[in-house]
């Protein structure tokens, strides 16, 4: 759906339901993208000829990018308001781009 249906039709207590849902179980195409290369992984070190490759292939072999490859970023803190209504209007202007949020 698009953002202004999203918005019309998800509350912010729902929306920060799914936030915090994604956080204990991401779901997605990045997460698609790491099974995938698990699995990849796991089948090439299988059929690994340890003399002509004595270690292991590494993630980082088959997934690019994030973290993965040494990129990662500390997490940021997160930023928690007192006012529901501010922390709700800083949540939708982090994600959908809305102004008139404070930070």
């Amino acid at each position: 759906m698009s953002v202004r249906q999203a918005q019309q039709e998800i509350s912010s207590e729902e929306f920060t339901g799914w936030l915090a849902f994604y956080q204990l179980e991401p779901f997605g195409d990045l997460v698609a993208d790491l099974r995938h290369g698990v699995l990849t992984r796991t089948l090439a070190n299988v059929n690994r000829n340890p003399k002509t490759r004595p270690d292991p292939y590494r993630l980082n072999d088959f997934i690019h990018w994030g973290e993965l490859a040494g990129d990662a970023e500390p997490e940021p803190e997160p930023i928690l308001l007192d006012d529901p209504e501010a922390q709700s209007k800083l949540i939708m202007a982090q994600i959908f781009g809305i102004k008139g949020a404070e930070t």
